[in-house]
This record gives structure tokens, C-alpha cells and sequence, in this order.
């Protein structure tokens, strides 16, 4: 038995790769564990609710920086790793295209730091030094991952893990610090330092990258591949701007409605939201992007689909049963008595969050075989449905409301997907029909 298991391992690449994954999470998980109990101690649910609307927005921001283009370059240099002369003109395509969005984005932000600010804390606190420091780290953000995406398309999983854990374990220290000497403009601050924290350590480490950056040529510069790389943009910066920005006005929308510690209990509620869902999310990006990029046929797609399905939903549905359980233990853990009230979040939060996982894994097909129109649709109805319901949840049912609205709009999108993928998921094909809609 014990054999056959082995074997099994052995075989298995989305095994192999999620053992992998497990340490970096189970660092990540720890580092959040840390600051947000800090953030309980010394900041409260009032200026979790800030700390939320910054992290978007910077998310926002940082999707500006590299054009949404991350995926793409995954995907081609997927393709396209034994081919130096077309790789050359992918990566210089991308680091010239970061370049000129960074310096765009960067000033742009620096500038309107006083707009922003009165965005993001609603008119009630002045942090525009802070504002003006996201546009001096977002450099660092973006040429580490563009890195980051190099080593990702050459399956270098150790190399970027093992980045991920030396990052987080300093971060964490830092975080600490400035939590403990600053309060919330410490915790502002650290949030923008384990971007500097990854490139510094990533220059360090990576050296092997280097020979495909060594690459990088203006006058390989190719309108092949910037069409390639643009249909990525489109997709990636559509939600990866949007959704987040839309977060804000719902959290707001709360702040206004309800109250700011109201707002902070669902920035605690979203917090420990991403912890359990970094091991899922974080192995679909190093896993199912790649290799959805590298297949060719319908029934090699509905293979994955159902290994990734079969090998990893089991697992991350029991451990959803178990945190549901156990969640007055977590939130006390992770937290204060203070956040008591998160405890009721957890049941429509839980179920959201499974949908989610399951639509998320389907989902990377529009990003790696470029369906465009496909993805700017589905994702502009969710984004929809979500903040409709989420105004509309609210008022109805008070702050519960929205995570009621968080699990009808996955919901919503996962029948969507079923419908533009039956053919692919369901359908009887010949094993030589290649992947399209």
C-alpha cells in the first residue's frame, strides 16, 4: 500500500508540485497569522478597514505596472523556452512594455497622492507620504515579476518557493517592527517593503534567470509579440483593476452604512479567506496555467480539469469543514475577542469560497488559449452581480449580506462556465478537436 502510494507521488506532477507549494504556504499562512494578530493588538477593526482599501488599490496599481501581462509571458515562455530567437523578442517585448507603463503609473500616482489618499481613507486620515511611497516601490514590483514570470514559463518551482519562504520570513520581522513602532502607518509601509524584499532577495538567488534576461534587445522588440502579450493586458487588467476598486466602494459602501469596525470585520473575514485559499490558488498559477498553455486538445483539457478536481478539491473542501468548526478557535487565534463578530461571516464566506476554487480552475482556459471576448463578458457580469448584490444583500441583511452576495455571485459565474465549456467538460469529442470556446 505504502508503495503504491509512493508510486502514485512519483507520478504525479500536481502532487509533486503541491508538496512544494505546502511549506511556502504554511510561511505565508504564519507571517498572517503574526501581523494580523499585531493589527488586532495595536490597530483594531477600524484601521483593518483601511489597511483593505489600501491593499486594493495597490493591487489595482500593480496590475497597471505590468499590463496584466504576467500570464502571457508564463504561457509563451512555456512555449517558446527552446527557441531563444523568438524568446528574445517576447521577453524584450514585455520588460520595454513594464518599463514604459512603470514610469507612467509611478508619476501618475505620485501626483495625484492627494486624491488617492482622500479615496482610500475616506476624507478621515492623511497618508499621502504613504501614497507617494506605493508609487516608488511599484518598480520593484514589476520587474520582479516579470522575473517571477520568466522562471514560472521554465518550471523553476523550487527556485520561486524557495523565494517566496526567504521573503515572507523577513517580511514577517519587518512587519513586526514597523506594526509595533507605527501602528497603521507601519502596516501600511510594510506592505509595500516585501516588494523591495522579493526583487533584492530574487537578484541574490535567481542567478540562472539571468542568460534569458541577458535577452532582452530594443531592437527585438516584435508587434507579434505585443499582439500575443496585448490580449493578455485586456483580460488581466479588466478584473485585476476593476474587481479590486469595486472592493473599495463596497467596503465604503459599509464604512458609511454600518460603521468602520463593520468594514474591518469583513477585511478580517477576507483575510482569513486568503489564508486557506493561497494553497489552491497559488498551485493553480504554478500548475494549471502552463500546462492548459501546453495542451492542444478538448479532451486533454477535460483530463486536468477533472485530475485537478479529483486529486485536490476532496482535500480543500475537508479543511473547509474543519475551519468552519473551528472558527471561533481561528478568529480568537488570529485575532481578539474583538472580532467576535466575524465568527457569523464564516458559513456563506466557506461556501463562496469553494465555488470560487472550482470556477477559478476553469476559468484559466480564456487566459491561456486568449479568449478575449469570452472573459471580458463573463467577468463583467461577475463583477456586476457581485457589486449589485452586495448593495442590494447589505441593506437587507446588514454586513452578513455581503458575504451572502460573495457566494451567489461564484455561484452565478461557475454556471456560467459550465455553459461556455460544455462542450469541453461534458460533450462526447474525438481526442483530435483542439481547444477552443
Amino acid at each position: 500500500m505504502i508503495d503504491k502510494i509512493k508510486h502514485f507521488i512519483g507520478k504525479n506532477q500536481l502532487i509533486k508540485i503541491a508538496s512544494l507549494n505546502s511549506f511556502s504556504v504554511l510561511t505565508r499562512v504564519v507571517s498572517g497569522f503574526i501581523t494580523s494578530k499585531l493589527i488586532a493588538i495595536f490597530i483594531g477593526p477600524e484601521g483593518l478597514a483601511f489597511i483593505g482599501n489600501f491593499r486594493d488599490f495597490l493591487k489595482s496599481g500593480q496590475a497597471f505596472t505590468t499590463l496584466g501581462i504576467n500570464n502571457g509571458v508564463v504561457k509563451y515562455v512555456a512555449e517558446l523556452k527552446s527557441n531563444l530567437k523568438d524568446l528574445s523578442k517576447l521577453v524584450s517585448t514585455a520588460f520595454y512594455l513594464i518599463l514604459c507603463s512603470v514610469v507612467i503609473i509611478s508619476l501618475g500616482i505620485y501626483i495625484g497622492s492627494e486624491s488617492i489618499n482622500d479615496f482610500i481613507f475616506t476624507d478621515q486620515k492623511n497618508y499621502v507620504s504613504i501614497i507617494k511611497l506605493i508609487a516608488l516601490s511599484l518598480p520593484f514590483y514589476a520587474f520582479k515579476t516579470l522575473i517571477f514570470s520568466v522562471l514560472n514559463g521554465l518550471s523553476k518551482f523550487k527556485k520561486i518557493l524557495s523565494i517566496n519562504i526567504i521573503a515572507q520570513i523577513l517580511g514577517t520581522i519587518t512587519n513586526v517592527l514597523l506594526i509595533w513602532k507605527f501602528n497603521l502607518k507601519g502596516a501600511l509601509i510594510s506592505i509595500l517593503l516585501i516588494e523591495v524584499l522579493l526583487f533584492i532577495i530574487l537578484l541574490i538567488s535567481a542567478s540562472g534567470v539571468f542568460k534569458y534576461l541577458k535577452l532582452i534587445s530594443f531592437k527585438d522588440l516584435s508587434l507579434d509579440s505585443l499582439k500575443n502579450l496585448g490580449a493578455f493586458s485586456i483580460m488581466a487588467l479588466f478584473s485585476a483593476t476593476i474587481l479590486p476598486l469595486v472592493t473599495v466602494y463596497i467596503r465604503n459602501y459599509i464604512i458609511n452604512e454600518i460603521g468602520e469596525s463593520h468594514a474591518g470585520f469583513w477585511v478580517a473575514m477576507q483575510r482569513i479567506s486568503n489564508y486557506y485559499l493561497m494553497f489552491v490558488t497559488s498551485l493553480i498559477t504554478l500548475y494549471i496555467l502552463p500546462i492548459f498553455s501546453q495542451i492542444k486538445t478538448l479532451s486533454a483539457f477535460r483530463i486536468e480539469v477533472k485530475n485537478f478536481y479529483k486529486t485536490i478539491i476532496p482535500i480543500f473542501g475537508l479543511g473547509l469543514i474543519v475551519i468552519y468548526f473551528f472558527r471561533n478557535f481561528i478568529v480568537n487565534l488570529i485575532f481578539s475577542k474583538e472580532f467576535e463578530p466575524v465568527t457569523e461571516l464564516f458559513f456563506w464566506q466557506i461556501c463562496g469560497d469553494f465555488i470560487k476554487v472550482l470556477s477559478l480552475v476553469i476559468s484559466y482556459q480564456f487566459l491561456a488559449k486568449k479568449m478575449v471576448w469570452h472573459y471580458i463578458i463573463v467577468e463583467s457580469i461577475a463583477i456586476l452581480v457581485i457589486y449589485l448584490s452586495s448593495i442590494y444583500f447589505i441593506d437587507y441583511y446588514g454586513l452578513i449580506g455581503v458575504v451572502k452576495a460573495h457566494f451567489v455571485s461564484y455561484l452565478i459565474h461557475f454556471m456560467i462556465l459550465l455553459f461556455v465549456f460544455r462542450k469541453a467538460l461534458f460533450g462526447i469529442l474525438p481526442h483530435n478537436i483542439e481547444d477552443h470556446d
